[in-house]
């Protein structure tokens, strides 16, 4: 069967091969409603399928997004790329992923890769893009959006989560049980870099733990974000002689260490121990018990980098701050914390959070 070329639907539609690019590629020019039908049904009939690499020759970009993550092994991760490829696909687009490792040098990989391939934009979700990502990057002069991080190094679009103010929430939240103080699971960096998520979580508990007059010297454990690492840190924390009676870790994953720590030690989640964690992944709910976690709006957040990688006209000018987009945080109230069916917290942008097990 021969192949089904552009001027064959031109002329079933009874229109110009000009007119049926417009329809397919959505412009550049408008076409009137009634021709509109007549070429998709032309379309249809024939079953053309049109030339997507001969499409991105001469246009000179592809409708594949890049998404670079550190670990697409992780929960997180994982949730937030299924996240982009659903708002991806609702505009036509299709998601290329690359797990960076937390490596500087696969990162460049990755940049060199995807924008060498001429993606229509590049979402990167990094824990602190070196000089030479921001220099490829510049190089490239490439659409890209930051997500889930706003690190110095690449002065660009950021979508992110109120992360601080999220930390607050959880960290507030045990010591109202009635704590002497809450210990806090961070990250492994000495010298975390600014806009770090994690790094922003220890910042958000360190201010409630000041807030209530509770010092922090001492009260600070460096751990892996997973929670295979997590866990064996978390073993030598409880069985210490200085076991914490509460404790807030920067992510579900390291929590979820915590969790299988104390359960090994024999340790009651809540009696003894209370845990809250940050991300409420999907698992967060199924842990035993079920953890109290800071919630962010994934699929929204997905969907503001998925239509600023894509839309100049949302790309926002001016400075810094202007150029970030944050959205709210709000606390989960599960079971992990010592709540069994108390009303949830107030999220950051005043909302309560309604996911009650």
């Amino acid at each position: 069967m021969a192949k089904v070329t552009r001027d064959d639907v031109a002329r079933l539609a009874g229109t110009s091969t000009a007119v049926v690019s417009y329809v397919i590629n959505n412009g550049p020019r408008p076409v009137a409603p009634a021709t509109r039908e007549r070429v998709l049904a032309a379309i249809k009939e024939l079953g053309y399928r049109p030339d997507r690499v001969a499409q991105a020759m001469a246009s000179r970009r592809t409708d594949l997004i890049g998404m670079i993550v550190p670990d697409a092994r992780q929960p997180f991760f994982a949730e937030m790329a299924h996240a982009v490829e659903r708002a991806a696909a609702d505009r036509g687009k299709m998601v290329l992923v690359g797990n960076s490792d937390y490596r500087d040098e696969r990162e460049v990989h990755y940049l060199r890769a995807f924008l060498g391939m001429r993606v229509a934009g590049l979402i990167l979700v990094s824990q602190g893009p070196s000089e030479r990502a921001a220099q490829e990057i510049e190089a490239w002069d490439a659409r890209v959006v930051l997500l889930h991080e706003r690190p110095e190094a690449i002065d660009d679009v950021a979508v992110v989560t109120d992360d601080i103010g999220g930390a607050q929430l959880a960290t507030r939240h045990l010591l109202e049980h009635g704590h002497a103080y809450v210990a806090c699971l961070g990250g492994v960096e000495s010298t975390p870099a600014v806009g770090d998520p994690v790094a922003d979580h220890v910042e958000g508990w360190r201010r409630a733990m000041l807030e209530s007059g509770r010092p922090v010297e001492g009260r600070l454990f460096q751990a892996p974000y997973n929670r295979y690492d997590a866990y064996q840190v978390a073993l030598k924390i409880l069985a210490g002689p200085d076991r914490p009676p509460a404790i807030f870790c920067s992510t579900d994953d390291q929590a979820i260490g915590v969790l299988r720590a104390a359960r090994e030690l024999r340790i009651d989640v809540p009696g003894e121990l209370a845990v809250a964690g940050f991300d409420d992944v999907k698992e967060a709910a199924l842990t035993d018990p079920p953890l109290t976690t800071v919630s962010s709006d994934r699929p929204a957040m997905a969907r503001a980098a998925v239509d600023l990688v894509l839309d100049d006209g949302l790309r926002v000018a001016g400075s810094r701050r202007e150029r970030v987009r944050q959205f709210p945080s709000a606390l989960i109230v599960r079971r992990s914390c010592g709540c069994d069916g108390q009303p949830a917290d107030v999220g950051t942008d005043g909302l309560v959070a309604d996911d009650l097990i």
